[in-house]
């Protein structure tokens, strides 16, 4: 007669544990990948929508006495200054220094659902530290708070040319 052998219950516990423990250990190394995943993502958005604006601000002329696309150039030093205009009549850089918690979604109504949660700030200022132009240059500062509550910030220049 032949004889059957299966598991015995100790070896089924055991097994049951071991798989258990694995289990755990790889449900928890998940959890944390998909916590940071979601902090890439809003990084992301971030860079892109301080891409946005540094592409409108960048587009408009150094001063208010610049010329059409900078030609002539504005003859004296750097200057910020504002002219009280409205932000659909901004035509120079410094205008944009006014910006001050500023929700996308109201300079582009296409932005609600992707930039829900955010706001953008401005800062414009004279900086002559990178030593190209005598006048100086002129610092643009984007800072994006996100919905995680982090601020982002980045800078470019706008020269006199």
């Amino acid at each position: 007669m032949k004889s059957m052998r299966g598991m015995s219950l100790v070896e089924m516990v055991i097994t049951i544990v071991i798989i258990s423990v694995a289990l755990v250990a790889s449900l928890r190394a998940f959890s944390t990948l998909v916590g940071r995943s979601s902090d890439s993502l809003i990084q992301s958005r971030s860079l892109d929508l301080a891409q946005l604006y540094f592409d409108e601000i960048l587009s408009r002329r150094y001063d208010e006495d610049s010329g059409t696309n900078g030609v002539p150039a504005y003859a004296g030093g750097c200057r910020i200054t504002d002219e009280g205009e409205g932000r659909g009549d901004y035509d120079d850089v410094d205008d944009y220094d006014a910006i001050a918690n500023e929700s996308p979604e109201t300079v582009d109504t296409s932005l609600v659902a992707d930039y829900s949660g955010f706001t953008v700030s401005i800062s414009v200022e004279c900086d002559d530290s990178i030593g190209v132009l005598a006048g100086g240059a002129k610092r643009i500062d984007i800072s994006v708070r996100d919905p995680a509550d982090k601020t982002s910030v980045f800078s470019v220049y706008k020269g006199n040319y």
